[in-house]
């Protein structure tokens, strides 16, 4: 089953470890990957369906009669509605609950289980929704998905970085971005053709496809193959989880990798309490990290684009299909400049992707908010002209955020975590993006009817403040095993201070 290339992963103690990219190893990320895609989806199809009139008129009456009728509204505050943004935002409370019920079945069970129960609870929220007959059943519905999401939010990343060899893990876990991405696009090119069926049921067809990707990652999960850490660190059959790795790595010489699972595995299952763990000074970097990264990823302004780019659109006098061809052009250019980051994340390293997509990003945000004060009003519409130059530079932005904030938020979390902590870890990293990501949504809206075009400079300050802080706290993790991590925040010049000094007290206690 092994395919291609041949690799040699050095760490920071000389360690090497021997393996291939095999296509055992593809198959299983392929499949786990479409944990991704249902998030994506979810994304791309509630951004959609809310800038239906037929859907808007059934569940969001008040909104559609603003958007129709009232002439004195200013075009920002056409579609703010608390109970339209509960819509989009009551799954991000779901997941948030889900996320900490499924660190403990991560950790206990497993990888693999928490993927399958992600998938079964997507699909039946896909099914509620798509079945919706009042406001009550359509939320009930999200809050379902929101489970899901939040199951495979928790689990997928962890996955991917574990099956994954350590010079192509930056590529590999960067999948799981690019997932979200085909999963949004999907969803754009599905609401931009039913958005086209007469009758106004169109939308009953987007919200019940999510049951697709959901399907495929439920059936998937049954045949998905238990990663080596996670049959260590649970079951006391060392020879099974060996047997596992070489099949993973394509490659019966893999004594030095298993030697430091075994290691990390022996520190691990002495930790019975993971977020009393966390917390303490040695971890520190980690668990700032955690709580940084999902929490400047929310704050880029992402969430402008992926939930409300279609709403964003009619805000500048667009019909409804061209405001969903928009979303398709957007999703396109996110999806596309993912998968260059896969190919280049482990050669230009984290930092690199963070400074340049950092840059891109602020620029096409300032120029953006320009046009729209100038050129909108509060009554106004822009010319096609300026419809089209906004529609580029959004582009420009989603690309940014497509080849960094987008998929490194959620590699650097997945790989940085010591394996006696990676579930709590990633547990806090998913409830700080899920909490944020309700605040914006939640937010939103109403933000934009009172800051106007000024949302696009509030979140490009954002972006400043987050890139100067990847640029000096982030260590450059590329190319380094996941079980010798600890080691790049010993050399940093800031966290060496708190990980340096545990580390000399613990040598001083044992002499």
């Amino acid at each position: 089953m092994a395919a291609g290339m041949a690799i040699a992963s050095e760490g920071g103690d000389n360690n090497i470890y021997n393996g291939k990219i095999t296509a055992f190893v593809i198959l299983s990320c392929m499949m786990a990957g479409m944990g991704g895609v249902i998030f994506g989806y979810d994304i791309g199809i509630s951004g959609g369906v809310t800038s239906m009139e037929p859907f808007l008129e059934k569940f969001f009456p008040e909104v559609h009669r603003k958007m129709k009728e009232d002439t004195k509204i200013s075009n920002y505050c056409k579609f703010d509605s608390q109970l339209l943004t509960s819509f989009t935002s009551s799954l991000y409370v779901a997941g948030l609950v889900a996320s900490f019920v499924a660190s403990s079945v991560t950790r206990a069970f497993g990888r693999k289980p928490s993927v399958l129960m992600g998938g079964a609870a997507f699909l039946a929220g896909s099914a509620l929704g798509g079945a919706a007959v009042n406001v009550y059943m359509l939320i009930f519905g999200r809050l379902l998905l929101g489970v899901g999401v939040g199951f495979a939010n928790q689990s997928v990343p962890l996955y991917l970085s574990e099956m994954a060899p350590a010079r192509y893990r930056g590529a590999i876990n960067n999948g799981f971005q690019f997932s979200i991405g085909i999963g949004a696009l999907a969803a754009n090119f599905i609401n931009y053709g039913t958005e086209q069926i007469k009758g106004g049921w169109g939308w009953r067809v987007s919200l019940a496809l999510a049951a697709v990707p959901a399907s495929i990652l439920t059936l998937g999960a049954l045949f998905l193959p238990e990663t080596p850490n996670s049959l260590i660190q649970r079951k006391s059959d060392h020879q099974k989880a060996k047997l596992m790795l070489q099949r993973v790595r394509g490659t019966n010489d893999v004594q030095a990798e298993f030697d430091d699972l075994l290691k990390a595995s022996s520190t691990a299952k002495t930790i019975n309490h993971p977020f009393k763990k966390i917390i303490q000074r040695k971890y520190r970097p980690q668990l700032v990290m955690a709580t940084a990264i999902p929490f400047f990823q929310q704050v880029t302004g992402i969430n402008v684009i992926a939930f409300y780019a279609p709403l964003l659109f009619r805000t500048i006098g667009l019909g409804v299909s061209a405001s969903l061809l928009s979303s398709v052009f957007s999703g396109i250019v996110g999806a596309g400049s993912t998968l260059i980051s896969m190919f280049i994340v482990d050669r230009l390293g984290r930092k690199k992707l963070f400074l340049i997509g950092g840059i891109q990003m602020f620029v096409s945000q300032v120029i953006i908010g320009g046009v729209m004060a100038v050129q909108l009003g509060d009554q106004g519409t822009v010319s096609k002209g300026y419809s089209i130059v906004v529609l580029i530079l959004i582009c420009v932005y989603v690309a940014g955020f497509g080849w960094s904030w987008g998929p490194l938020g959620w590699l650097v979390p997945s790989e940085i975590f010591q394996l006696e902590i990676r579930s709590a870890g990633q547990s806090i990293t998913v409830a700080v993006s899920f909490v944020f990501t309700f605040i914006v949504a939640q937010t939103f809206l109403a933000m934009l009817c009172h800051f106007k075009a000024g949302i696009f400079f509030f979140f490009g300050g954002w972006v400043v403040v987050m890139t100067a802080f990847m640029q000096l706290l982030l260590p450059e993790t590329k190319n380094v095993p996941i079980e010798q991590m600890d080691g790049v925040w010993r050399e940093h010049w800031f966290w060496k201070k708190y990980v340096g000094e545990v580390d000399e007290q613990g040598k001083m206690e044992e002499a």
